[in-house]
């Protein structure tokens, strides 16, 4: 039924391919280029945005990451708060498809990051009062 075989016999191994290699096109959109086109423009089909473009929430992440990609504010970005709220927002309505990070393991990681802070500003000024 749905599947064949073929044997292929030493000769037809002895002989070259006569497959051709295209080169890629580098204006194909449906070619995965990484995260920015050759023309500076967003691939939404980069698999390193992990589906993120697409979904109940994709048009609110393609908004704030448009934003911030194309923002020429001097702290990039600082000029899509109210695209990444919207984004944030549309979010928390589905927790089972955009899993947040657990309350707890946010400030535990909050406490360790102020209980370094004060040891390495003290082990800081410890090298500077030495020299």
């Amino acid at each position: 039924g749905k599947d064949r075989i073929i044997f292929a016999t030493k000769e037809d191994h002895e002989t070259p391919s006569s497959a051709e290699l295209v080169a890629d096109d580098p204006d194909d959109p449906y070619e995965e280029q990484g995260l920015i086109l050759p023309n500076g423009d967003i691939n939404w089909n980069c698999p390193c945005l992990g589906g993120m473009a697409s979904g109940p929430c994709g048009e609110q992440f393609k908004s704030a990451f448009s934003c911030f990609h194309y923002s020429t504010e001097e702290i990039k970005g600082s000029d899509c708060v109210d695209q990444f709220r919207a984004m944030q927002e549309c979010m928390q309505k589905y927790p089972d498809l955009y899993p947040q990070e657990d309350e707890n393991e946010e400030k535990e990681k909050l406490s360790k990051d102020l209980e370094a802070t004060p040891m390495e500003a003290s082990a800081a000024k410890e090298e500077r009062g030495s020299s």
